[in-house]
């Protein structure tokens, strides 16, 4: 990860891992299958996850300077829409199926959002605390 690796950039890892699972149990959930897919989320999950962390540390997504900065906030958007081509192509591979061009823009653009949240809630609380804090 950029910038240190203190413990509060792995509970932000943490926390974009939590979201991106949420965006799955919701995929899953929108298309009917939540009650039976069991381990199978685990193959869009995993790719997921795996290609958010290849892609997103090079926008420097994680650099704690940047996390209190509300306008570094396109950056955790932004590489998760170029993370989701890579994800697809990895649950591809995995399933040794193809993918489909709708699947990426859906998955990367609720991902996207998604993250988009989470990580103005991460700025919202961390530049509070040093707004108090100095």
């Amino acid at each position: 990860m950029s910038g240190s690796s203190s413990p509060r950039n792995y509970l932000i890892l943490i926390g974009d891992a939590l979201v991106l699972g949420i965006v799955t149990i919701y995929g899953f959930s929108s298309h009917g299958t939540l009650g039976t897919a069991g381990q199978r989320m685990l193959t869009t999950f995993v790719p997921l996850l795996v290609a958010w962390i290849l892609i997103a540390p090079h926008l420097r997504v994680f650099d704690r300077a940047l996390l209190i900065d509300w306008r570094q906030l396109w950056r955790p958007f932004w590489s998760m829409v170029l993370a989701a081509p890579l994800a697809a192509f990895l649950r591809g591979a995995l399933l040794a199926s193809p993918i489909l061009p709708v699947f990426v823009v859906v998955l990367g653009g609720v991902s996207a959002i998604a993250l988009l949240a989470w990580r103005t809630v991460v700025w919202f609380v961390l530049s509070r605390r040093v707004r108090l804090h100095g």
